[in-house]
């Protein structure tokens, strides 16, 4: 993000600073995935039937934040 700001501030041409911004949200994508991956394992998968239902809840409620 701060290489971006860098650009954005030495007014590097808009082409690289897109291709920086696509590269920036893929791998936020990726770390994304990863990480509902993992809780899916941890917090639904493996938990007992009570913190089973908020880990479903948690992972619902992040999923809807980030699909808007």
């Amino acid at each position: 993000m701060e290489a971006i700001e860098r650009a954005l501030e030495s007014e590097v041409p808009c082409a690289d600073i897109l291709n920086q911004v696509a590269s920036v949200r893929g791998a936020v994508n990726g770390l994304t995935a990863e990480l509902i991956e993992d809780h899916i394992r941890e917090h639904v998968a493996k938990a007992e039937e009570g913190a089973r239902e908020e880990g479903v809840a948690e992972l619902v409620d992040v999923i809807r934040t980030y699909m808007r």
